[in-house]
């Protein structure tokens, strides 16, 4: 195991002293000035309430877990001096009514897991600097989200979101294109600081490019090369290309995504592999409904498979996560999904037939249900339903959740 080169707990406000890294260094004189304190003052605070419930059922020994969940997030986003400007978010995490739920830190163990643990943190915590033509910069604790969430996401879905500890560029000096690039360094995992496995100390540059001028849709290549501190197996170097885009079909939309990658062991990863991934989707949009066929592949040779454990996975293969870890034999997912909007209500159906990649089992069957009604540009309620059926991986699980958001 090797030396830890970084230490970021999240609950220490450890980035902020690079935060104010390069504000130190104005004169006494500049502080006082008009456009420097404007910008402190003349800044946006933002805020994020949400309440929810989550319900798991498995077929298990474990008792059934209810938890009822409440996430405030308060923030400050400051304007800019000399092109700087910078950004603070405190989020804090309480259970209601009692912990009759799993945690993965309040120990009870007996109930089926809610990966959301009670916490106060800071979320992000980052210095920007956009006095560069077309270029943003932002150094320190922040918000990651690439392409589909399917390599780096912020799992916004837990009440203790995913950010990440990095140095990040984007550019889009280039015609159509825009360019990101980064250098991570801890990630900030939804199970927080409490949680042995709350933090992945990295050493890791990424890059995407995205190029949005051809006629067939968007076209993006990437690269990310994830070195762990602590967990030499689990390193990884992936590259792949990705096609996005839509076109007129007989009075219809025709939508279409293809992406492929490949990964293999990287750095001090005692495994010596090579696997694939690739994903197929087709639709047609309507005017008021769209349906979709899809197809994903995370390969696997039977020892080891295809993972991607910075992505939003809660929006991957089946809202019931029964595949946050890819099973060592691979997984194919195809599915087929069927979304419209009734009285101002988003309503969503899709259903994923789940089998491995190296081998003849078929690992099970799920049913994902969702309703989405905003009030307004602030308020929001939502109901929500996984039901995954077992053949031959895990167990039965039900999921149900109701929540309510504003946010500002």
């Amino acid at each position: 195991m090797r030396k830890k080169k970084h230490s970021n707990p999240r609950s220490r406000l450890s980035v902020v002293p690079l935060l104010g890294a390069g504000l130190l260094a104005v004169t006494a004189s500049s502080w006082a000035a008009d456009g420097f304190t404007g910008a402190l003052t003349g800044g946006k605070p933002t805020f994020d309430l949400r309440l929810r419930y989550e319900g798991v059922d498995q077929a298990n020994a474990l008792k059934d877990a209810n938890a009822t969940t409440l996430r405030l997030r308060l923030g400050y986003e400051t304007g800019t001096w000399q092109g700087f400007g910078a950004f603070v978010e405190a989020e804090t995490v309480t259970a209601l009514g009692g912990e009759s739920y799993n945690s993965t830190v309040n120990g009870k163990t007996n109930y089926a897991v809610v990966a959301d643990p009670e916490a106060t943190e800071i979320n992000q915590a980052y210095l920007g600097y956009a006095g560069l033509p077309a270029t943003k910069l932002k150094y320190g604790r922040q918000r990651i989200v690439l392409d589909n969430h399917r390599f780096i996401g912020n799992v916004g879905w837990r009440q203790n979101e995913q950010t990440f500890d990095a140095f990040t560029l984007t550019n889009a000096s280039l015609p159509q294109t825009s360019i990101t690039a980064g250098y991570i360094f801890n990630v900030n995992r939804v199970f927080s600081d409490k949680n042995p496995q709350g933090n992945f100390k990295m050493n890791s540059p990424i890059f995407n490019i995205s190029y949005k001028g051809w006629s067939l849709g968007e076209v993006v290549g990437y690269g990310y090369l994830l070195d762990f501190a602590d967990l030499a197996a689990s390193s990884t170097q992936t590259y792949g290309l990705r096609l996005k885009g839509s076109a007129p079909l007989g009075g219809v939309k025709a939508l279409y995504t293809a992406e492929y990658a490949t990964q293999r062991d990287y750095r001090d990863n005692p495994r010596d592999y090579s696997l694939k991934y690739y994903l197929l989707e087709g639709g047609v949009g309507l005017s008021a409904a769209e349906f979709k066929l899809g197809y994903e592949v995370l390969g696997g040779n039977g020892t080891v498979a295809f993972q991607t454990p910075l992505a939003t996975l809660h929006a991957m293969n089946g809202w019931a996560d029964q595949f946050l870890t890819t099973p060592a034999t691979g997984l194919k997912d195809a599915y087929v999904s069927a979304a419209t909007t009734v009285l101002g209500t988003r309503l969503e159906a899709i259903y994923h037939d789940f089998r491995a990649d190296s081998s003849s089992t078929r690992y099970g069957t799920e049913w994902n249900l969702q309703a989405v009604k905003a009030i307004d540009k602030t308020y929001s309620v939502g109901a929500k339903y996984a039901g995954y059926n077992a053949k031959g991986f895990s167990v039965d699980t039900d999921k149900f959740w109701l929540w309510a958001e504003a946010k500002f």
